[in-house]
Formats: C-alpha cells, structure tokens, sequence
C-alpha cells in the first residue's frame, strides 16, 4: 500500500489556490505524502525545479500564464524522469490525449475521489499510465470526429472566440471582459487545442463552419 510514505515529494500547480489546499491537505493528512511545493504558475513552478526537486508534479492545464500542456513538455524536457499527473476540468478527449502525448504519466478530472488519486499517484510512480475513472470512460467510449463534433466551449471561451473573429486583440479583449491578457492568452491556447489547430484564422473559420459565432 502506497499510502503514509513522506518520503514521497508532491508538487502541485493549480490557478485557483481553494484546489491547491484542498489537494495539499488530502494528500498530506490522509496519506503521509510530502507536498513540497505549491503554485499558481507553471512559470514559477520551473523556477522552482532548478534548484529542487520532487516525485510528483500534479499539474493544472489552464494556468494564468500558459497552458499546462507547454509546461509538461518542458518539464519532460529538463527532467524526463519527474513524473507528471494533469488534473483538470477539461474532459474532451483530444485534450487528454494531448496531455499525454506531451509526456505526462496520467490525467485526473478535478471530480476524481480520493481513492482515484492515490491509485493514479501509485501508477505513475510505478511507471504506468495513470487515468482516473472518468477519464478512463471518456477515452474508452465511441472514437468521435475530430471535424464533424462541435467542439465543447465554456461560457468564457465562447465569447473570446467571438472577440476574436471580431479582430480584436488580447490586450482589448482582457479590457472588456475585465480580465488579465495571460487569461486572454491561456484561454485562447485552449481554444486553439479544443480545435486541433495551431493559428487564428483556421480557429475563425472552422467556428464559423460550427456556426459559433454570431452574425
């Protein structure tokens, strides 16, 4: 059993420090794991490792200052043998696929119980792919297409992507929405992802294919 092993170092980043707490005290007091560290950028998270280090970095996708996907690639890069779980709200299967192609261990719903986070922590230190039950139905279901399925948006990034094929900038959407241009820049990493593509003009034009944006 995996479980009171201090000699288990955590990191974790997460933008809402609530989760940050709540993970630290889970880990901590139900389970004897030392969490080292704890952020809300991936930035200062790679300040950190280069003078420290730990076993397990559980890390967030949507972070203020970039996606977590570029985070796991350099961390992978600098230090292939630190493991990576992604924990995250966002359930659509070509972003955990994504996650994983970019070098992390495992993906966990921020829904996952306890015992899925033990489990996954478990299998990632054992060198094992680790996905928490949901995850694990998501990528086992029917195999969707990536160019007929209309891409799942939040609320948020519904009206980024509007703001955007209105030609506006992050600078000017940050100012609108009352929100920080790292925000504008995270959530638009995401957009990008959501549709398998890597610049604006195809992200506008295949919205207006799925009929997204208004006239």
């Amino acid at each position: 059993m995996l479980q009171y092993n201090p000699n288990i170092s955590i990191a974790i980043v997460d933008d809402h420090p609530v989760v940050i707490e709540g993970l630290k005290n889970l880990l901590e007091a139900e389970y004897g794991f030392c969490v080292k560290a704890r952020f809300t950028t991936g930035g200062d998270l790679l300040s950190y490792l280069k003078d420290n280090t730990v076993d397990i970095v559980l890390l967030d996708i949507t972070l203020p200052d970039g996606s977590g996907i570029h985070f796991c690639k350099e961390i992978c890069r600098r230090y292939p043998e630190m493991k990576i779980l992604a924990i995250s709200n966002l359930s659509e299967r070509s972003i955990i696929r994504l996650m994983l192609q970019s070098g992390a261990h495992g993906y966990l719903l921020k829904t996952a119980t306890a015992k899925d986070i033990l489990e996954c922590i478990r299998l990632a230190l054992e060198g094992g792919t680790a996905l928490s039950s949901e995850v694990k139905a998501i990528m086992s279901g029917p195999e969707l297409g990536t160019i007929t399925d209309t891409p799942n948006l939040t609320k948020r990034e519904k009206q980024i992507l509007q703001l955007l094929a209105e030609g506006k900038k992050s600078a000017q959407i940050a100012a609108e929405l009352f929100i920080s241009p790292l925000t504008v820049k995270t959530h638009r990493a995401t957009l990008l992802q959501k549709f398998h593509t890597n610049n604006i003009v195809t992200l506008i034009k295949l919205a207006k294919e799925y009929q997204l944006l208004r006239p």
